[in-house]
């Protein structure tokens, strides 16, 4: 009989989750996140065949409807940013296939997910620099190095500019919100809300060990940063996560996941004690015009739809009819893909999420029912936040982890599979 194949490595999703702060300081966090898809992509080549998650092939429909809208596209300088969105939809799905493979493959599949608590820790540290030096802002080797015409462009701006906090400069008394690594504290917020219930779920696969220990204490001290964020979408998907998660421990008898979100909504709640996090929300909202901005932008989104429902325009475009100060078809992905690319393409966005919802919602075991509620945050967010950036591989890389721990037992190798997993000090 041949040898098994060699196991797929986990050190390039090390670097690309673990090293956050470093691609944040060079600027490449963004422009250089699909070279890391490509790496794994390589990877997963030279392995041969590989499972692909389940719901793979609703997800290359909607690449496949993406590629089409280019046709549409109605400047040369939309074609850059339209192929860096492009990229990070591919890279999503290759996370998403390495992630699933590396899990299967393993018996102490645990450690398949360590990367991703390296992403956690990036966000909280990140997110006190953003409160202590919220109006710190440098330039990066990156954007040093690019062409002027392509860095004076304001969305490569916003990616290679590195900042602190997002704030208005022209407000009297302005409100610092943290954002990095990400260009804007939506983003923040988006992948604070991801990555929490794998936070949670991590600790209860790992039993005992020095990063169990330091993400229980890291928990009461991300929540200052992800407040100050002010997201109302973020406490959103959340709270829907947190509701969706109790009445499925309650239908099973969960005594440990119902402790669990006890214990969470406790921290939370103790926190915004000495945080007015309400009062800093209705101030933000009465001093700034964002939900009429919103809906100005999302209704002509709409009125442009009817005239290229299929394929869309292959980005957002800048018109003088929005009093909001951003292009239509940004200000939430679901408007985003509406736009871009078409109502199939919006369905076949939407079908994905709604199938991860649903199959990861099958788990039984503890952490499997809180990383189940990673694609019920993202449902809630793709109206209200943008997803083509890196939280879209987060999202995947939470979901297919899911997806390999809920795997029934035949799909296994002999020996492999969730219930050879052991708890293991780290």
């Amino acid at each position: 009989p041949l040898p098994p194949p060699a196991l797929l490595p986990l050190w390039p999703l090390a670097m690309m989750f673990g090293l956050v702060p470093v691609w944040w300081l060079t600027g490449t966090f963004y422009l250089g996140w699909p070279l890391f898809g490509a790496l794994l992509f390589a990877l997963l080549l030279t392995r041969g065949r590989v499972p692909l998650p389940p719901a793979s092939g609703v997800w290359l429909l909607f690449l496949a409807l993406v590629v089409a809208s280019v046709t549409q596209v109605q400047s040369a300088a939309s074609v850059l940013t339209f192929a860096l969105r492009l990229a990070f939809y591919v890279t999503a799905l290759v996370v998403g296939a390495y992630v699933y493979a590396a899990a299967r493959e393993r018996a102490d599949l645990v450690r398949v997910l360590t990367p991703l608590t390296a992403f956690w820790f990036a966000l909280v540290v990140l997110g006190w620099l953003a409160v202590l030096a919220p109006r710190l802002a440098m330039t990066t080797p990156v954007e040093v190095l690019l062409p002027g015409g392509v860095v004076r462009t304001p969305f490569i701006q916003d990616m290679v500019h590195l900042t602190t906090a997002e704030y208005s400069a022209r407000s009297l008394n302005p409100i610092y919100r943290p954002a990095a690594p990400f260009a804007y504290t939506n983003n923040y917020g988006s992948a604070y809300a991801m990555t929490l219930p794998c936070v949670v779920a991590f600790t209860m696969l790992r039993r005992h060990g020095v990063l169990r220990l330091a993400l229980l204490v890291s928990l009461p001290l991300s929540l200052p940063p992800a407040f100050l964020t002010l997201n109302r979408a973020m406490f959103l998907s959340l709270g829907v996560g947190l509701a969706v998660l109790g009445v499925r421990a309650s239908l099973r008898g969960n005594v440990r996941v119902a402790a669990s979100i006890v214990g969470v909504v406790v921290i939370a709640a103790v926190a915004a004690l000495f945080i007015p996090i309400a009062d800093m929300i209705n101030q933000r909202v009465e001093s700034s015009d964002t939900n009429a901005d919103r809906l100005s932008l999302y209704l002509e989104v709409l009125r442009w739809v009817r005239d290229s429902p299929w394929l869309g325009y292959g980005s957002p475009v800048n018109v003088d009819t929005v009093s909001a100060d951003a292009p239509i078809g940004t200000q939430g992905q679901f408007w985003m893909v509406l736009f871009s690319h078409g109502v199939p393409a919006l369905l076949c966005f939407l079908a994905w999420f709604v199938a991860a919802a649903v199959i990861c919602g099958r788990a039984t075991s503890a952490a499997g029912q809180w990383l189940a509620v990673v694609p019920v945050v993202c449902l809630v967010q793709i109206p209200f936040y943008g997803m083509a950036n890196q939280n879209l591989a987060v999202a995947f890389f939470a979901v297919t982890f899911a997806m390999a721990l809920a795997a029934p037992e035949r799909a296994w190798p002999p020996g492999l599979g969730p219930a050879a997993v052991q708890p293991v000090a780290v």
